[in-house]
């Protein structure tokens, strides 16, 4: 049985980035298996209750157990391993950082219409929604360069995905979701720079997200 936890996962899967962020962060040494969430394979299905990713195995003397839902994850890992603290120590502003990674889930789901859609109309409106939704984080954020400021977090953590889209929407679209949001731009680049963000994808992410794209004939894609 080996020693190491495995991440099951999926190439393009934001939630999964997140667990693999964490891991990231805590230092931990883990096994990554890629599935394909349009075949999803048997010996998956039977492990998975939600039929989700991300999971995480975690070797055990009497077997082996399995977590579902990168929130449940993530925070099994702070309690659980070494290396810096993604949580406050106060129980209030930890409550609050909760709140926030929820915001966070909001935005993905958001952004689902935003990639997805090819309906001018449900576009702008999804737009829209990330827009407003940006405009308020902007008013929250500090100093940074993190959210909690210099130290790095499970929010952190939970936006990095959100703003990884990005990188090729912008290339696409002049959807202006963060004109004049200096903070949340300046957040953007900080989480763009942490290895630990870098690494949770692979190289060939980007590409993989543009066949997604065009798979369902998304509206943000340029006109042919």
């Amino acid at each position: 049985m080996s020693s190491a936890l495995t991440l099951i996962s999926h190439h393009l899967c934001p939630y999964v980035q997140r667990a693999a962020i964490a891991l990231g962060e805590k230092g931990v040494a883990f096994d990554r298996v890629n599935i394909d969430l349009a075949a999803k394979p048997d010996w998956f299905l039977k492990i998975s209750p939600l039929g989700k990713v991300p999971l995480l195995q975690i070797p055990q003397a009497t077997g082996e157990a399995v977590l579902f839902e990168s929130s449940v994850i993530c925070e099994y890992l702070e309690e659980t391993q070494a290396g810096a603290r993604l949580h406050p120590t106060d129980a209030l502003e930890r409550a609050r950082h909760r709140g926030w990674m929820e915001y966070g889930s909001s935005i993905l789901s958001d952004l689902w219409g935003f990639e997805t859609t090819g309906d001018a109309d449900t576009f702008e409106q999804k737009r829209q929604a990330v827009a407003a939704k940006f405009a308020t984080i902007e008013i929250v954020l500090g100093d940074g360069p993190y959210f909690a400021g210099t130290d790095f977090s499970l929010v952190d953590a939970v936006f990095a995905p959100v703003f990884r889209y990005f990188d090729l929407f912008d290339t696409l679209v002049d959807h202006g979701i963060f004109n004049g949001l200096a903070r949340v731009s300046a957040w953007r680049q900080a989480l763009a720079d942490r290895p630990s963000v870098r690494n949770a994808v692979t190289a060939d992410y980007g590409e993989r997200l543009m066949t997604f794209l065009r798979e369902h004939d998304a509206y943000l894609l340029p006109a042919q």
